[in-house]
């Protein structure tokens, strides 16, 4: 009988030896990276000192950019918050995922009535039904934290273990709530995180989306006297600070990750969820930017780092805000999911294989969704891009609130030449209508639509 426990101790020793194991293989070259996701909130293309921009200051992503795959011609999808960030963390184009707009339409019901209030929790039960990034990484034994912007109720229901927003129903809730506190009042909510990862040995995922440089525009006053010797409007000397302050953030976290020395082994990702031109005149945004199909709301430098992995240079591929899951996935070891219309950037950074793909897609949405079950019902604009040529095609859906966003008063196809053309000026549809028809068919292939679009041919 005195034995009667041994074998008992024996399977016990065999189970701790084996995850003494699987622990070190963990910790040793089979380790996954840990993932700083950095997410601008309503910035232009434009305004980074890496990307040419004689005044705004950000040294701190410059020095991301100098050891970073860079990528200027980078794009979101659709250039409005909630849409973007469900792509960021689903890899689905919002026309999949659902969630194509901020809010539902005042016109389906009264904004403080019960109704509207099942609107919303519908809206925000759409993340429910769908895998996410955290969700995907946990599989690898990842922890994860949300800070900043994110619409979809608690963080928990994105897949994160930790976070910041809780998901009340408050006045501007929708926006994150607790979490758009990061930045702003500091970062001690990431660094907490970071310290419990390291104290588990686990790699993590971190959320990083202030409401940075995103109004109200109200930065130090240290930055703002330094922008108002600089331009002669006050609105555009704050929207300058807010971007600078952002970047003072930026590298206050990636100073964090050096400190405790993990910067070898972790992939830091960045991109913006929609641009932003500052108007001269107030503290709104000029026209073709946020919300717009152009490229002041669209595009967006993407950057990756991973050091020793990702050799830093710049790239002139197009590429999406839909292939960050894959991209992250696939750093991470997580086997992508072949449903994701995005690619794995990962060949193409660290390996230098070329890029299986020459066109890009994205769709513009209303703010306020008139169906929530049919995207097509607030569809405004669907487009492609490939080499130097985007088509930009022109629907009916309803506009709702925001309608001055979105004048449509141009309803025949828009082709641009954005590398003679970066801003959109001359529409060269009349003069090649090859290119138009060729784009408008790679577009309905991508995405089929019933026949809202308002003029399918350029009509003189």
């Amino acid at each position: 009988m005195k034995n009667a426990g041994k074998p008992l101790r024996m399977l016990l020793g065999l189970l701790v030896f084996g995850s003494s194991l699987l622990a070190a293989s963990v910790r040793g070259q089979d380790r996954p990276p840990n993932v700083v996701f950095i997410l601008s909130d309503d910035q232009a293309w434009t305004d980074y000192g890496f990307m040419g921009h004689p005044l705004i200051k950000t040294p701190h992503l410059d020095r991301l950019a100098a050891r970073s795959a860079v990528f200027p011609r980078g794009y979101v999808p659709t250039a409005l918050c909630r849409p973007s960030l469900a792509t960021l963390i689903t890899g689905h184009y919002a026309h999949q995922h659902g969630i194509t707009g901020n809010d539902p339409s005042h016109k389906l019901a009264p904004p403080a009535s019960p109704a509207y209030a099942d609107l919303r929790a519908q809206l925000i039960a759409h993340i429910d039904r769908q895998p996410t990034l955290p969700k995907w990484l946990a599989q690898r034994g990842y922890l994860s934290h949300q800070s900043g912007k994110w619409w979809e109720g608690n963080f928990s229901r994105g897949g994160f273990t930790h976070g910041m927003t809780r998901g009340f129903p408050a006045r501007d809730g929708r926006h994150g709530d607790d979490g758009l506190a990061i930045g702003r009042q500091g970062l001690q909510p990431i660094f907490d995180f970071v310290d419990l990862a390291v104290e588990q040995d686990r790699p993590f995922y971190l959320w990083y989306a202030p409401f940075l440089p995103h109004t109200p525009h109200n930065p130090p006053q240290r930055l703002l006297d330094k922008y108002l010797k600089l331009v002669e409007s006050p609105f555009v000397a704050k929207y300058y600070a807010m971007c600078e302050w952002f970047d003072e953030t930026c590298g206050e976290l990636l100073q964090r990750i050096e400190d405790k020395g993990l910067r070898e082994n972790t992939l830091v990702v960045y991109i913006g969820d929609n641009g932003w031109i500052q108007s001269p005149d107030s503290a709104n945004y000029a026209p073709r930017s946020k919300q717009s199909a152009n490229e002041g709301g669209i595009r967006q430098p993407l950057m990756l780092s991973w050091p020793g992995v990702i050799e830093p240079r710049r790239h002139d591929d197009l590429v999406s805000g839909i292939d960050v899951v894959p991209t992250i996935l696939g750093a991470a070891g997580v086997q992508v999911p072949d449903t994701l219309p995005g690619r794995n950037l990962l060949p193409l950074v660290r390996d230098g294989q070329p890029l299986d793909r020459d066109i890009l897609f994205g769709e513009t949405f209303a703010h306020d969704i008139a169906d929530l079950s049919d995207p097509e019902a607030s569809l405004i604009y669907r487009w492609a891009i490939r080499g130097r040529w985007k088509l930009l095609l022109t629907y009916d859906g309803q506009l709702g609130r925001y309608a001055s966003s979105h004048p449509r008063t141009e309803r025949r196809p828009q082709l641009f030449d954005l590398i003679a053309d970066p801003h959109e000026e001359v529409n060269l549809a009349a003069s090649n209508p090859a290119e138009v028809a060729e784009l408008a068919a790679e577009i309905d292939r991508w995405w089929p639509v019933r026949k809202r679009q308002v003029i399918t041919t350029w009509v003189p």
